[in-house]
Order: structure tokens, then sequence, then C-alpha cells
């Protein structure tokens, strides 16, 4: 996809922009790895829920299962958020509120019916059926089935719809026609506020609203959605500055430095308090606990740093694209969407193998990942589906 870029880089594949930022198409096949990655880190032993779970118990392992699962959700959900909005604001321009509206109903819509009532209920019967144990047919099984609204891992595209919809009623409301130009990055000073403001705003919510609880029927966990809305925010502002054809190599490598400290010298320090203290992990997901400030703080630092970084780098290092990358990059939605098919799948044919799950590890992730992106691929070159995804 040389010279190529999508509009949406999460919901859309062949709508071209410029050429000056096809990095970001190589971004988010990075960050669709990370994304099946991590369900699968969760399924064998990182922290966090999933359809189906075997955690190890091994705590040399559990640590840098924790700082991957804890570092990857520190950015890589609120980054899809902003590169999303970033090309909305072309995408609104370009067809209109009609059309546009129209185009985010079917393109997000679908996939959201399609998963609560087809692939939801087969996720569910593969666990109840191999892991359970239960030897009931898949029409038995969904007589009982329930509840039908389940967006499962597609909370994200729920999320989206939402913000675009929203998008398009203060676009309607205040009529802004002004093209987009060159505008001038944020200062260093200015990211490390936001970031600080981030995790004093996630604080605030998870004392009413804690990590890992989950609004019903749509699956989102409002403790982190003062990141999402304000990324998504960002994106709009920053597609508005043209951004991402401005952001610098040298920021980025300061970003990475700062990322690095925050990786290998705060996230010790934190488990250090942890275990010292005796506090257990509920309290670092808030309820008003001192801990769940501490962790706030290291999350959204943690998280916009690697967002900076990886744009400044990937801009000078990452811009250009081979074929090999351009089919990826081409089916990381379908990727998105079924990766829980594939995931559950092998964790379903691994489970009877007598082995710790962090040696299932090893061999599910790989696995995992390059079945979810073979799927994608096929999936992607049905007509009807590649209309959509």
């Amino acid at each position: 996809m040389q010279a190529q870029t999508v509009v949406s880089p999460v919901t859309a594949g062949s709508n071209t922009q410029t050429g000056k930022i096809v990095y970001i198409d190589n971004l988010k096949v990075m960050l669709t790895v990370l994304v099946v990655l991590h369900h699968t880190f969760i399924t064998y032993g990182g922290p966090g829920s999933w359809y189906y779970t075997e955690k190890t118990t091994h705590v040399a392992v559990l640590i840098p299962m924790t700082l991957f699962v804890a570092t990857n959700q520190s950015f890589f959900m609120g980054f899809f958020f902003f590169i999303s909005a970033y090309f909305t604001e072309s995408s609104f321009h370009k067809k209109r509120a009609a059309r546009f509206t129209v185009d985010r109903l079917k393109r997000l819509g679908i996939p959201l019916i399609f998963y609560s009532f087809i692939l939801s209920p087969v996720l569910s019967y593969l666990i109840y059926r191999f892991a359970l144990g239960h030897d009931i047919s898949y029409i038995d099984y969904l007589h009982g089935f329930h509840p039908w609204i389940d967006f499962g891992v597609l909370w994200f595209v729920a999320a989206l719809l939402l913000f675009s919809l929203l998008y398009v009623g203060i676009m309607l409301l205040f009529k802004r026609n002004k093209p987009s130009q060159l505008g001038k990055l944020p200062s260093v000073y200015t990211i490390v506020l936001f970031a600080l403001t981030l995790a004093l705003g996630s604080y605030l919510v998870r004392s009413v609203f804690p990590v890992g609880w989950v609004l019903k029927p749509v699956g989102f966990q409002l403790g982190h959605f003062v990141q999402y809305i304000a990324l998504f925010a960002l994106g709009i502002v920053a597609s508005r500055g043209q951004w991402l054809q401005i952001v610098s190599y040298k920021m980025g490598k300061g970003f990475a430095a700062m990322v690095a400290f925050m990786i290998v010298v705060l996230f010790p320090v934190i488990y250090y308090i942890k275990i010292v203290t005796n506090s257990p992990l509920e309290t670092f997901n808030g309820d008003g606990h001192w801990q769940s400030l501490m962790y706030a703080c290291w999350e959204q630092f943690t998280g916009i740093f690697i967002i900076v970084a990886l744009l400044g780098i990937a801009r000078q290092k990452w811009n250009s694209q081979s074929a090999f990358m351009k089919n990826m990059s081409r089916a990381t939605f379908a990727v998105y969407i079924f990766h829980p098919l594939v995931l559950i799948s092998l964790s379903m044919l691994f489970r009877p193998w007598n082995a710790d799950p962090a040696i299932k590890l090893l061999f599910v992730a790989p696995l995992a990942v390059i079945g979810s992106f073979a799927l994608g691929s096929l999936l992607v070159r049905i007509p009807g589906v590649k209309a959509i995804i």
C-alpha cells in the first residue's frame, strides 16, 4: 500500500487520503497484534477477564505478564480512538453528514449486530461444550442462551460509533467548514500536563466506577473512558493541525526514553510498594484508594508517552509498506472481530495438555496471531464482507 492510508484505520481498508502517513497503517497492524496477544496473556495468567482462562500461579511469570498487559492497557485502545478520530475529520468533510452517518452505521453497526447475534453465541458454546464438558448440540444450547445483546471485544466499535454520531451532531450544530492546515505540535510540557489531567480524571471516575466495572450490555469499562474520550477529541484536533505529518523523530526518541523510565524504573517501584504494603490488586483499580491514584498516574503517563514515541519514530523509520504489510493492514478490522474465535478454539485445543498455562502461552500466542490474520485475510476477500470491513 505505497502512498496510501485508510480514512479510518480501524474500520476501513481501501480509502486513500495521503501518501505521507502510511506509517499509520503499519502501526495499526502492530496495535492489532497487541490486541490478540493481550487477550492471550489474559487467558494464561495476565490480569483481566476473558471468555476462558487458565491462570498460571508462577510469580516469576506473572510479573512480566502483568507488565505486558498493564502497558498495553495504558495506550493501545486509546491509540485506536485517536487514529480513528484523526481520519474521521477528513472523511466527514469528504462525504458530508448524511453519507458519513450511513457509512458509519454500515461499517460499525453491522459488525456489532453480527458479533452479538452470530459470533457471541458460538464463542460461548465452545467454552460450554469443550471447557465445561456439557455434551449438547449447538441448537440445544441456543434454546437457553442469554444474553443476546453482547458486544464482547466490539465494545470498542460500539463506543466508536457513539463518538462518531456525537461528532456529527456537534459538526452540524457549529457548522465548521474551515479546512485543515499544518499547525504546531503541543510542547513537551503540554503533553505532560495532558497526561496528568487524564490521570486525575481517571482516578476520580474510578472512585465511582473501578477498573473491571462493566456497563452492560455494551461492555464499556468506564474507568478507562476518560482516556478514550480525550484521545478521540484530541484526534480531531490533531487532524485539523495535521500533526501526523509533522511529529518529529527527535520528539519520538525523547518520549521513548521516558517510556523506558516508566516501565523499567517506576513499574518495579509500584510493584514493590504493593508487596511491602500488602495491597490487594483491587486497591489499584479504584474506589478512591491512594494506590489507585498512583497507578492511574503511571498508566496515563506511560500510555501518552508511548503514543507520542510511536508516532515520532514510526513516521521516520516505518513510513513504507511491503505487499505483505499491505495485506496485513487490510485484514486488521476482520482480525479484531474474529480473533476471539481463533484464540478460544486454540485454547480449547490445548486445554487437555497437562502443562503449565505459561508454557501453553508460548504456543498459543504466535498461533493466535498467525491464525487470526490468516482468517482475516481470507474474509476480506469475500465481496459482501469486504464492502463492510
